[in-house]
């Protein structure tokens, strides 16, 4: 069997929350089909040889197009700026030429933004949303002002038509969690998983200031750097002892000068493990969440005691294995209260290392994966 694996970014490294989806599910079908990938990359080295072993055929295709410039094919055309920025004849020829020469038997589409580039003659063909874009641009166009206010609406609005045309048009629509699936209609679940031999609490730690507080995420993504912005203003000042490290790739100019005598910002690291490992509690405060957070599982399993957003957690089923605090007096209380009682926060994050372990190994969840591609029985040895 032969899959057409179509991505907004390429799935390697695993290093961040889509490419952690995209790499799983890659690595999942290539298990039981051969892969064929197409997708955008903003750094082709980045794929080692292990990772192209995962593929029979790799296509990459730098994304070059500026913002201005799809702004402006945007509003010429009436489309999503969020289409027209991944809008590429390169992609669309790609995917074509691998459709004509090879027998594909389906398609996997992993972001909203490339259904653009399904053939009109196609085979059995799922569509991964992770998340619904059209409710995040709503939520921004919530927070906003002025002429950015109505690009947002915009954007929200043009999203959503494009997001129920797409599930007319092919035979699965996913996404990471219930709740988002039951934004639009028509759609089924497909969880994130967490390796939970990869993320071991065994891990040594890294040598850090205590109490120690962890965040970890992409830190150039808007919903993480008003999380950390927000909780170093608002509630570490109520943890007078306590210090804040925040844990991610590229972080803004923002995130950046929050860094001081309480605050460390690390950019990026070889390895967030040790720093998990070394955290006294993990926070996702964040305000805009949308479906399963990765970074959330990763500190369940690493046995870290973990204090969430509502939003944060609403996608995660934790068995009350995690803490959900809302506003600044409450989050402190909630972090407080871990801080004071080791052996308490010790138990809750083995509590939360057993229920990831039990209810989000990778296979477990990406095993709806069979029927709805229809893969074959046989695992393939080789990959």
């Amino acid at each position: 069997m032969e899959i057409l694996f179509i991505a907004h970014r390429a799935p390697f490294p695993p290093d961040r929350g889509d490419r952690i989806r995209s790499y799983n599910v890659l690595r999942y079908l290539a298990a039981r089909a051969r892969i064929h990938l197409v997708a955008f990359t903003d750094d082709a080295a980045e794929m080692n040889a292990a990772d192209r072993a995962l593929v029979d055929e790799c296509v990459l295709v730098p994304r070059t197009k500026s913002r201005a410039r799809a702004a402006i094919e945007a509003l010429a055309h009436g489309q999503p700026l969020s289409i027209a920025a991944f809008a590429d004849r390169r992609v669309a020829s790609a995917v074509a030429d691998i459709v004509a020469r090879r027998p594909i038997a389906a398609i996997y589409v992993f972001s909203g933004q490339m259904a653009q580039y399904l053939p009109v003659d196609r085979p059995r063909t799922a569509m991964d949303f992770v998340d619904l874009d059209s409710a995040k641009f709503a939520a921004y166009a919530d927070a906003s002002r002025g002429a950015m206010r109505w690009l947002m609406r915009r954007e929200a609005r043009l999203l959503g038509d494009y997001e129920r045309a797409v599930v007319t048009r092919v035979d699965a629509s996913l996404f990471v969690s219930a709740p988002e699936a039951a934004l639009l209609p028509g759609s089924d679940v497909l969880e994130n998983g967490i390796d939970t031999n990869f993320y071991d609490p065994a891990t040594p730690a890294l040598q850090a200031p205590h109490p120690l507080i962890v965040f970890t995420g992409q830190m150039d993504y808007r919903p993480n750097v008003d999380a950390v912005t927000w909780f170093a203003r608002d509630v570490l000042p109520l943890l007078p002892d306590a210090h804040f490290a925040i844990v991610g790739r590229a972080p803004t100019a923002a995130v950046r000068a929050l860094a001081g005598k309480r605050v460390t910002v690390t950019g990026e690291v070889a390895d967030v493990r040790g720093w998990l490992a070394a955290a006294d509690v993990v926070v996702a405060p964040l305000k805009l969440a949308r479906g399963i957070q990765n970074k959330v599982l990763e500190a369940m399993a690493m046995a870290r005691p973990v204090v969430a957003s509502p939003a944060a957690g609403e996608g995660i089923d934790h068995a009350g294995a995690i803490r959900i605090a809302d506003g600044a007096a409450d989050y402190a209380a909630a972090i407080a209260a871990l801080l004071a009682d080791p052996a308490g926060a010790a138990a809750l994050g083995r509590a939360a290392r057993v229920q990831v372990t039990k209810r989000y190994g990778w296979d477990a969840r990406l095993a709806p994966l069979d029927a709805i591609l229809g893969l074959p029985a046989t695992v393939r040895a080789a990959a």
